[in-house]
């Protein structure tokens, strides 16, 4: 038995709420940041929304001589770990050898790098502080180093379940006494390479994304960033920390079958979401719903809810299969982690949120979806599925 990973301090900055108060409401009352997208120009291709942020001045936020030096990525880290951190009020408890950064990545300063290309290939004046955030690393870097932390750093880069992996890691590093407190989670931005990508694989919808509806055709693309902030349970009562509920477990695999598209038997992801069950040591009947990863993809959606099948068997029907993600869209690389802080936000709530957007039931989605608007629950356990490209798969196991 391992001492229970508990939750001390929530951030984030994300299109769907700049902070924890305004996330809160945006998923407890299904405000959909999704609009018109204003970062590049969008013109050429079939989809031209997002949930961007809107009204973001890094100068104003930074300083222009800072925020010349960090990419959209490392920004919307800062602000949203800076959220977190001071949320828990660990750097004022433990040692900064003690605390840790793990942090799940995906484009990084692809936005950054592109206005760089930009420039020197109209014969510009092209500044290398554009190219500073390239590597995916950087956002961990500046976080650690912007709060004194001087403990283990990490970096992930699996796609769209990388940060999602970050806080499971996290959770790891502390539960096994390598670390007394981390901050993890995952920072994404958008960018014409990931935009264009995603548009020409014919996976993005022209309108809100329908997660699980009739007549879907895909994703539709968000930025930001959240974290989170983990400790010990007894350490964190000890020092009168606010708990906001814990990491009972998780489980990550690699389907190996596609670099795009998921395994349609389901059989890996059910086997994952059962180990990581397992590893917090709760059976299924003790989930109360589960935030999926729910893209709004005409296969995905279905493989994700025959995965519910194999998992819960008879009793799926009753388990609410619910997406976040028409509110927040795709982050992508922070996708898990926003996603989890939706959770957690859900959970202490005692509410499970809408999915929004709906157009009509899909026979072949045939589960409970909460299309019919958020509702109040009992329960305090849930799962949150991050399913990535490359077959890179991870659930976490949150509860009160």
């Amino acid at each position: 038995m391992r001492e229970r990973v508990v939750i001390t301090g929530l951030g984030v900055f994300c299109g769907a709420g700049q902070d924890i108060p305004r996330f809160r409401t945006a998923i407890i009352e299904g405000k959909s940041g999704v609009g018109p997208v204003d970062l590049f120009d969008v013109a050429r291709f079939p989809s031209r929304i997002a949930v961007q942020v809107k009204g973001f001045d890094p100068a104003a936020r930074f300083g222009s001589r800072k925020a010349a030096k960090l990419s959209r990525a490392d920004q919307f880290g800062l602000i949203a770990a800076g959220e977190a951190l001071n949320d828990s009020g660990i750097s004022e408890n433990y040692d900064p050898y003690s605390v840790g950064v793990i942090v799940g990545a995906g484009a990084a300063g692809m936005f950054q790098s592109e206005q760089w290309l930009d420039a020197a290939l109209h014969d510009r004046a092209a500044s290398p502080s554009l190219l500073r955030g390239i590597l995916p690393d950087k956002t961990a870097t500046v976080i650690a180093s912007e709060f004194g932390f001087a403990g283990y750093q990490g970096t992930i880069t699996t796609a769209c379940s990388s940060s999602a992996t970050a806080i499971g890691w996290g959770a790891d590093l502390v539960a096994s006494g390598r670390l007394d407190a981390v901050v993890c989670g995952g920072s994404d931005t958008l960018s014409m390479l990931t935009f264009a990508g995603f548009n020409s694989l014919k996976v993005v919808d022209p309108e809100p994304c329908a997660p699980f509806s009739l007549g879907r055709q895909g994703i539709t693309l968000g930025e930001g960033a959240a974290f989170i902030v983990l400790e010990r349970e007894s350490a964190a009562r000890l020092r009168g920390a606010r708990i906001y509920g814990s990491v009972l477990g998780y489980a990550m695999a690699g389907e190996a079958h596609h670099m795009t598209a998921p395994d349609p038997t389901g059989q890996v992801a059910a086997r994952l979401m059962h180990a990581a069950m397992a590893a917090a040591g709760v059976a299924k009947e003790e989930i109360g719903w589960v935030n999926a990863h729910g893209t709004g993809t005409p296969l995905n959606d279905v493989v994700e809810s025959n995965v519910i099948k194999l998992v819960f068997g008879e009793q799926a029907a009753g388990v609410p299969l619910v997406s976040t993600k028409p509110v927040t869209g795709h982050c992508l690389g922070a996708a898990g982690a926003i996603e989890a802080v939706a959770t957690v936000l859900a959970l202490g709530e005692r509410m499970i949120p809408k999915t929004l957007h709906f157009r009509g039931r899909d026979p072949e989605c045939d589960l409970d979806y909460c299309h019919g608007g958020a509702r109040a629950t009992t329960a305090t356990t849930a799962i949150s599925n991050s399913f990535a490209f490359g077959g890179n798969i991870t659930s976490l196991v949150l509860s009160l």
